[in-house]
């Protein structure tokens, strides 16, 4: 038994759900989502609660079961609240700026590094070393910070670098003389 999967996945107000065969929408006050999930699980609407079980015989329905629930949770999640995944830039001489619909990033290069938002994402820039990417989509937020990270991952030796919000570096010794 799944202790992810059993769970119901409540509805707040403001929130309607629609299960057609194996498609599930929702939609809320910030927007629209939806989600396809395998054959092997179904998911049913039932008094304001959406209920995920797996099919009789499907070999893989508890495999797919708790991830099929944490997915259509995240759409009702995305759909009131939204997400939202922080970035720390250290270094010197490191900084970010929006412009527009692009996020403009130095980053040590000897050119700026453009990065196209793409839509249903909002990037905000608190400080020059602090960049917000926020959505509805939590797998589109995760995709976009982790786009962003790639251009200049912490290093160990001095730790420069866009890292997350948070996140810890294992610091290394340099070279000895």
């Amino acid at each position: 038994m799944s202790r992810i999967g059993k769970k119901p996945i409540p509805l707040p107000k403001g929130v309607v759900a629609s299960v057609e065969g194996q498609t599930v929408k929702v939609k809320g006050p910030k927007g629209e989502l939806s989600v396809k999930l395998v054959p092997d699980v179904a998911a049913t609407l039932e008094d304001g609660s959406i209920s995920v079980l797996p099919r009789e015989g499907a070999e893989r329905g508890p495999q797919m079961w708790g991830l099929s629930r944490t997915l259509v949770n995240n759409l009702v999640e995305g759909v009131t609240n939204g997400f939202t995944q922080k970035l720390e830039i250290q270094g010197v001489g490191y900084r970010a700026a929006v412009q527009g619909k692009v996020l403009n990033l130095q980053l040590g290069f000897s050119h700026d590094v453009p990065y196209a938002i793409p839509p249903g994402i909002t990037i905000v820039t608190e400080k020059p070393t602090m960049i917000a990417v926020s959505g509805i989509d939590k797998q589109l937020v995760g995709q976009v910070a982790a786009e962003i990270r790639s251009w200049r991952p912490p290093e160990p030796y001095k730790g420069k670098g866009v890292r997350y919000e948070g996140e810890y570096v294992r610091r290394k010794e340099g070279k000895k003389k």
